[in-house]
């Protein structure tokens, strides 16, 4: 894929699947509220919520405010994981909203928040985990633009999941760890021609000012070569 497909592609599926959530709640909207297909903690009919509870939002400020942060975080791993970003975020999207039937409040849980929680926190201790420049500098913006998102996890904060907002973001730190090793292309040490040179078993002859077997010859032998040398001339 070339370059410029391959940052089409990042951009692609992330606004899709911003639209989708916009084209759901504007349905929800018009006719009922969809809130029953959240997560319900430790309840059977819960676990459709692990699939279509980030899809439901509350209100429109609750997409909006779920809506860039997803695009923004999407788009980046997408664009600079891309070995191990489908994969990667799907692995957020389900234990994220397992982890939350398994661990939350025994209420309807609903909202893309901690799909972003744990996208966040994926670019974040990547950085950590890999430490090559590239991963280090988006922790470094993703920190700068959501440091704020740590108020989030804290509990007790009514009408908010923050069940969710904490297990996304463990769940971020597992597939970071868990993928640390997949590193990209441009995230590879690049080794020196000499040092490649020599673990191919390629030495280069170095060039000297006397040849290296001038002092293994006799005087005689080395007289001789200077005027089989001067004969050719």
């Amino acid at each position: 894929m070339s370059k410029a497909n391959h940052i089409i592609s990042s951009f692609k599926l992330p606004i899709q699947f911003v639209l989708l959530l916009w084209i759901v709640h504007i349905v929800q909207f018009l006719t009922i509220d969809l809130g029953f297909l959240g997560i319900y903690p430790r309840e059977i009919f819960g676990l459709r919520g692990v699939v279509l509870s980030p899809l439901i939002h509350g209100d429109f400020h609750h997409l909006f405010s779920n809506s860039l942060p997803l695009l923004f975080t999407s788009i980046a791993i997408l664009m600079f994981y891309k070995k191990v970003a489908v994969r990667a975020m799907i692995m957020i999207y389900l234990l994220t909203g397992l982890a939350v039937w398994g661990f939350a409040r025994p209420v309807f849980h609903i909202g893309a928040s901690g799909v972003v929680y744990g996208f966040v926190s994926f670019i974040f201790w990547t950085g950590i985990f890999r430490r090559n420049i590239k991963s280090i500098v988006l922790a470094l913006i993703v920190t700068f633009l959501y440091s704020g998102y740590i108020m989030g996890i804290l509990p007790n904060q009514e009408g908010i999941s923050w069940e969710s907002h904490l297990l996304g973001a463990i769940v971020g730190i597992f597939t970071s760890y868990w993928y640390k090793d997949e590193i990209e292309i441009d995230e590879q040490e690049k080794i020196p021609s000499w040092e490649q040179d020599r673990l191919d078993g390629v030495v280069e002859e170095e060039e000297y000012f006397l040849k290296r077997d001038t002092f293994e010859k006799t005087k005689q032998e080395r007289q001789m070569e200077q005027n089989n040398q001067n004969k050719l001339w």
